[in-house]
């Protein structure tokens, strides 16, 4: 297996809760990750994170509207510290696009609300999607409520059919207009549904 060079996060975005806020740091405690808190004046807080090779490496989560909101960039080449970004990440429901960089390649990562969408595997200029995510069950029930619609255009299109046979029965000028009512109504329906 390749070793890992580093690992980038570019356009991570996290957004906790107070008591989110207090499980995200106990996450990397406990994963041995070693960090220091700051808050600042307006209750904002910066985690700042021992790289070895990268050093001081400061996650910035300002204070808006009741939640800690992060958003930036890091480089980190502790695998421990990796492994705790990557978790932090996945169980916090994070958006971020992660490059690992291997000798030779490089593979990104793409997380939306805490999974793995994609990933692509960069090397020699070239990209190659290795993974993807396809939402199945809601493409499924999107194709089922276009079912649904069509078929309610298609016994729309009855009524239709039934008011006009209807009308061209109907001598009494009040029947009439009641009827023009009604086919007003179930084609203005039936537009809506074609939009």
């Amino acid at each position: 297996m390749a070793q890992r060079l580093a690992t980038e996060y570019v356009k991570t975005c996290l957004v906790l809760t107070e008591a989110e806020m207090d499980q995200f740091i106990q996450l990397f405690v406990e994963n041995q990750t070693p960090l220091q808190v700051k808050v600042l004046d307006n209750g904002s807080q910066e985690l700042v994170f021992q790289d070895e090779a990268d050093g001081e490496i400061v996650l910035s989560f300002e204070r808006n509207a009741g939640k800690y909101v992060c958003t930036g960039s890091c480089r980190v080449s502790s695998q421990k510290l990796a492994n705790a970004m990557r978790k932090a990440v996945s169980a916090f429901k994070g958006s971020a696009l992660v490059n690992r960089h291997y000798t030779g390649f490089s593979m990104m990562y793409q997380y939306e609300r805490g999974q793995v969408t994609k990933i692509v595997e960069l090397k020699n200029g070239r990209h190659k999607v290795v993974y993807e995510y396809k939402d199945t069950l809601g493409e499924m029930e999107r194709l089922f409520k276009l079912d649904e619609v069509e078929r309610e255009i298609s016994s729309l299109q009855g009524q239709v059919d039934e008011l006009l046979d209807l009308r061209n029965r109907t001598e009494d000028p009040a029947a009439r207009g009641r009827i023009d009512q009604d086919l007003r109504m179930v084609t203005k329906r039936m537009f809506a549904l074609e939009a």
